[in-house]
């Protein structure tokens, strides 16, 4: 019996791709169009997607004005506000918002996810980032950025405080009894006063513990830290990985690390991002990527490129092949990306600039049959328990997934016919976490 993948839906902006907006028929409006948005997650929930992935950002993103004025990035909702909104009008779907534990305190992180979760009874999840974007530094006070290794300390640390808030009652405490005239039983709430390197947090929270004891709890990141952070605390991982050789790597690393912290391999989910782009036939495909990637500027692309190579490719010949680039100090993987994707599919240097302008992760390309078939690879070798869906273009490219790949994949019993929970602990197989202080 084939084993079953789990998908989310990548949904801030509502497509990675720097054309995306700019695609026929596309809403150019989509990232700030509330009615838009509210289609998108009514579809995927009907397709049965695990949850609704809301990435954020806390400044707008550092690049020249001139690639910034073709961005669709520049605005987007508070994703609190956002999915608070969504909850209403959905029932079974998962939430997931970012929220960083670099310029945040988790007073305020455990309140509004416990809230989430109370609102869409058990469907909200936390993706936890310590930021990357040195910008976003300049708008919480500080000079400069908050350097790598001191930014996960702290997030391992704000981990700790968040879910011992989240724990800060028992589940029974709240027993309301009108005629007695006792709302909760004081023994069943714990005082975290949590004091450690990086904060210090007193507690209780004053919401009672989240109806799927702790959001479920999502991390992003590939460094070496990263890793660690993911195999010691996440129970869903978003990762990046390009070609299933790496995604092998990564899948088999994290979850052996996962023993060193006592975990069952099974308590985490990793769902590489991957762009999905469907045609009629492989050819319609390609041409559909072509022509996004097209609508890249050439200027914005070539930045993007130099970047990658760690090396000025704005004197390269646009429409010539990639030529010898010699080696630098810059990074030696996204060097050796670069170049393999230039010559595994024959690129000119335009095609490859505008592949790195807008976007240049993982990417089915194909029919729905063809994409069926490489996902199942990925699961059956060990690359990933399911993918995090990009969409192209909106909402031709949402569409595209959800009625011609979701039903391809549910007839290989591949995906889910139905929603067999109601939380999204329950879509994920994942375990309803105990309460640390009233077990």
């Amino acid at each position: 019996m084939p084993q079953t993948m789990h998908l989310t839906a990548f949904m801030r902006p509502v497509s990675l791709h720097t054309g995306a907006w700019r695609y026929p028929s596309a809403y150019a409006d989509a990232n700030f169009n509330f009615n838009h948005i509210k289609s998108f997650i009514r579809k995927l929930e009907a397709a049965k997607f695990d949850a609704f992935f809301m990435a954020d950002h806390l400044a707008v993103l550092n690049m020249p004005l001139d690639a910034l004025a073709r961005s669709h990035t520049v605005t987007s909702f508070e994703p609190f506000t956002l999915l608070s909104a969504l909850a209403s009008v959905t029932e079974k779907i998962g939430l997931v918002a970012t929220a960083s534990t670099t310029f945040e305190e988790p007073y305020h992180v455990a309140r509004r996810f416990a809230s989430l979760d109370h609102i869409s009874a058990g469907r909200a999840g936390w993706n936890i980032v310590t930021t990357s974007n040195p910008d976003s530094a300049r708008n919480f006070g500080l000079d400069e950025h908050v350097e790598h290794g001191e930014r996960y300390a702290r997030a391992r640390e704000f981990y700790d405080a968040v879910t011992g808030l989240w724990d800060s009652f028992a589940d029974d405490a709240f027993i309301r009894n009108q005629e007695s005239g006792i709302y909760f039983d004081v023994s069943k709430m714990h005082v975290l006063d949590h004091k450690g390197n990086e904060l210090s947090v007193r507690g209780p929270l004053n919401i009672a513990r989240p109806v799927q004891g702790w959001p479920v709890i999502v991390q992003a990141g590939q460094s070496e830290a990263g890793r660690q952070l993911a195999a010691e605390t996440a129970e869903l991982v978003f990762c990046s990985p390009r070609d299933i050789a790496l995604a092998r790597e990564l899948y088999a690393d994290i979850k052996r690390r996962m023993a060193d912290f006592g975990r069952d391999r099974n308590d985490l989910k990793i769902l590489p991002a991957a762009m999905v782009v469907i045609g009629e036939s492989v050819e319609q495909a390609r041409a559909k990527r072509a022509k996004l990637d097209s609508l890249v500027h050439y200027d914005s692309a070539i930045a993007s490129l130099s970047i990658a190579l760690g090396h000025d490719a704005s004197t390269f010949d646009p429409d010539g092949p990639l030529p010898d680039i010699p080696d630098t100090n810059a990074s030696k993987t996204g060097r050796a990306q670069a170049i393999r994707l230039a010559q595994s599919e024959n690129l000119t240097v335009r095609q490859l600039a505008q592949r790195y302008g807008g976007y240049a992760g993982l990417a089915f390309v194909g029919t729905a049959q063809t994409i069926a078939d490489e996902m199942e690879a990925w699961i059956a070798e060990s690359a990933s328990d399911g993918f995090t869906v990009v969409f192209p273009y909106l909402p031709q490219g949402l569409d595209d997934v959800t009625q011609q790949l979701i039903p391809e994949l549910q007839r290989r019993g591949l995906f889910r016919l139905d929603y067999e929970g109601t939380t999204l602990r329950e879509h994920l197989s994942l375990k309803r976490p105990k309460n640390r202080f009233f077990p």
